[in-house]
């Protein structure tokens, strides 16, 4: 199925194609609809991403339930940007956990 062609909602649809067989962080610190992965999982995410034809306008990390940062992106195509902001994220060492607000090509809202 294309992305095109799809029905789904952006939300439903991220949850079917994107988020499926990973674990959700987000206990209530934030919008049960924004999804926080670890970063194994969100590494996962972002190759779905990359894979499907998706994009990433921002990643936004917390720390133990707190906002930690935010790096945004003109271009939410550009995965040498995004997994690039990634890395830089994991180089803090921290224990971070990872949402994304999501392009979905064709889509009349993105998440």
């Amino acid at each position: 199925m294309s992305i095109q062609d799809s029905k789904l909602k952006p939300e439903k649809f991220l949850d079917e194609h994107v988020f499926f067989g990973l674990t959700n962080l987000n206990t209530g610190f934030d919008s049960p609809s924004i999804k926080y992965f670890s970063a194994d999982d969100f590494r996962i995410v972002l190759q779905r991403v990359e894979n499907l034809g998706l994009g990433i306008h921002g990643i936004e990390p917390w720390l133990n339930g707190s906002f930690y940062d935010v790096i945004t992106f003109n271009s939410p195509m550009n995965a040498q940007r995004y997994n690039a902001a990634f890395e830089k994220f994991l180089k803090s060492g921290k224990e971070l956990q990872y949402a994304a607000s999501y392009y979905i090509p064709g889509m009349e809202s993105n998440s």
